[in-house]
């Protein structure tokens, strides 16, 4: 059958997914009849509780006689690890671009790595049915990225769609006869080619693009046969990228993508992407071969993770009480095992044998894994973001990572927002209008400066404001950052809190936790309003008496206590303080419970 391998590529939140539903639905993949999850390649539960796509995932369909398989690709920057790997298996792209927002950073990112990959690009400018929509605009944006892009001769000449995926209708014009998504479909057999570098009759080379792992079959590795055929009970073996044998073993189960399930088969064919099941030790970027093979397929180079944290064992006094999973061996192996899949992910050893150091691309990408951990019954200790820098090899200075920021504010708010980055370092690059009294600000901020600000960054903005941001390059340190200006408010006793006493704290500042919650000594319970640490009481009961007084029958009215997500929660804490997570609280803590060894611990620092 003719092959067509594509990745649909796009900036968060611009309608891939539901592109994908559309295409499906109507190239008759689903019964008329049948129930469909909407945005039903996003299968993982995360994905379907925060709208984003975390895993790159196949699908494939089937159009006057050609199968199309299409490949859905994460839009945050985060896990644009994800996308690198995948574009090796694809022979072209569609990029999809808001008709309002434009190209956006992230899809500068994947669009350049496409481009220098020699992928032919369809650019496909979606949502035309907004009101706000400035389609032919956004249409001579996308020409200058591809131009700035160093984009050859073939791939500028682009050939463009506009669509509403939402209505399911792609056209040649925005004003175009609006029916369904045929005129896509033909323009991917048209305009993208059958794989390329394709041996038929070759000995079977395929390079493993991702890994995940089924209770039943084990291992699944998925990439797109390059050279021969691959059929079930074929002893293969597995290459790393040096060339060495990672080893031998007999495929179990191929399996290939048909709409959305995978499907056994008893012959894959060079071009064709499958998933193979039964070994037990490759892994991504391995080559996965005939034994007669000795040189393996070159893999894409990574970007380096730019962000880590430190993941420990729980020692808190409540450790063990809500998780089954506390003890460092298991914390480790699970973390060896999400690297093996997730390649932009670097593992290594912390300070103690007790605490790992976990590098990967950003808050929201470790934040994601610690959820995951989270649920499947894991307790944590995480401490701060900490960005990781490099040297010069040259001169031997210290290089940081800084990103490209993208922000579209009113304009009544965009002062404040200058005032806040600048201070954080960040330099001003370009600020133009973007339509609908909004201004277009785009900065060079070092990563360390972006920790904790989205949170100020929205209050800034009155909640109006959109941040985008995606890694730049390494740059000289840029100096001291300011931190957080307020201190915490600290238990000193162990027990159960009280309603008095929170009632009596709250001129302290605002409070994070609920009458009735367990703390200990050394847990955080609230922010302090000045810049200094407070050590609190919260077990302090009302005294009973039986003499009455004015006053003492007040009724205790409580504020809201002040709730962190696990992502505002790893960006709020200082460098001594560490997030507790457990399946069924966030915690925040120091991370010296003892307040002698604090103390300790401070002078020590202010020494050096």
């Amino acid at each position: 059958m003719d092959i067509r391998n594509i990745a649909i590529i796009a900036h968060v939140d611009h309608g891939k997914t539901t592109l994908i539903d559309v295409l499906l639905r109507q190239s008759g993949a689903f019964r008329d009849n049948q129930a469909v999850a909407e945005r039903a390649l996003d299968s993982n539960e995360l994905e379907r509780e925060r709208g984003i796509t975390i895993l790159a995932k196949c699908t494939s369909l089937v159009w006057r006689g050609s199968r199309i398989n299409i490949v859905d690709t994460p839009g945050h920057a985060d896990f644009g690890g994800e996308v690198e790997r995948i574009l090796d298996m694809v022979d072209g792209a569609v990029v999809l671009v808001d008709a309002a927002e434009g190209p956006m950073p992230q899809t500068k990112f994947v669009v350049g790595k496409a481009l220098r990959l020699g992928l032919r690009p369809i650019v496909l400018i979606n949502k035309v049915d907004k009101p706000e929509e400035r389609a032919h605009a956004v249409h001579d944006e996308v020409f200058d990225l591809f131009a700035a892009l160093d984009a050859d001769d073939h791939q500028l000449d682009f050939p463009t769609l506009f669509a509403s995926a939402k209505q399911g209708w792609a056209a040649a014009a925005p004003d175009g006869p609006r029916q369904d998504m045929a005129p896509l479909f033909d323009l991917i057999l048209k305009h993208v080619p059958p794989p390329r570098g394709i041996e038929a009759n070759a000995p079977l080379r395929m390079l493993a693009t991702t890994l995940e792992a089924n209770p039943y079959l084990g291992r699944i590795l998925t990439g797109r046969i390059t050279a021969g055929t691959v059929r079930p009970n074929m002893t293969v073996r597995a290459l790393g990228r040096d060339g060495r044998v990672v080893e031998t073993g007999r495929i179990s189960k191929l399996l290939a993508f048909r709409g959305l399930e995978r499907q056994p088969i008893e012959l894959g064919e060079a071009g064709d992407i499958v998933a193979i099941a039964g070994l037990s030790a490759a892994t991504v970027a391995d080559t996965i071969c005939d034994l007669s093979v000795s040189e393996p397929i070159p893999a894409q180079p990574i970007d380096p993770p730019t962000l880590a944290m430190t993941f420990q064992v729980n020692d808190s006094p409540l450790a063990g009480t809500e998780g089954d999973k506390v003890t460092s061996r298991v914390i480790r192996a699970r973390l060896e095992r999400e690297a093996e899949g997730n390649v932009a992910l670097r593992i290594s050893e912390g300070e103690t044998k007790d605490a790992f150091e976990v590098a990967g691309r950003g808050e929201l990408q470790l934040g994601i894994l610690i959820e995951t951990m989270r649920r499947e019954g894991f307790e944590l200790c995480i401490g701060r973001p900490q960005v990781v820098y490099r040297s010069d090899p040259a001169t031997g200075q210290r290089l940081e990572p800084v990103e490209e920021v993208t922000i579209d504010v009113d304009e009544a708010y965009s002062g404040a927002v200058v005032d806040k980055l600048t201070q954080r370092r960040a330099e001003l690059v370009e600020m133009r209008p973007s339509g609908g009294d909004k201004q277009r600000l785009v900065f060079f901020a070092p990563t360390r400066g972006l920790i904790g600000y989205h949170n100020e960054f929205m209050t800034d903005t009155r909640g109006t404001g959109v941040l985008n941001r995606v890694f730049h390059a390494y740059q000289p340190h840029r100096g001291t950052m300011p931190s957080r200006r307020t201190g915490v408010l600290i238990s000193n006793d162990d027990g159960d809190a009280v309603a008095y006493a929170l009632w009596n704290l709250e001129d302290r500042g605002p409070i994070m936790i609920d009458p009735g919650d367990r703390v200990y000594r050394g847990m955080i319970i609230g922010e302090h309003s000045r810049g200094t640490d407070l050590e609190v009481n919260v077990l302090k009961g009302k005294k009973l008496t039986n003499i009455r007084a004015a006053g003492k029958d007040d009724n205790v009215l409580l504020t809201p206590p002040l709730k962190l997500t696990l992502e505002r929660a790893l960006t709020y804490i200082n460098d001594d303080e560490l997030v507790e997570v457990t399946p069924k609280s966030i915690r925040l803590r120091k991370r010296q419970l003892d307040p002698h060894e604090r103390k300790r611990e401070s002078r020590k620092a202010e020494a050096v």
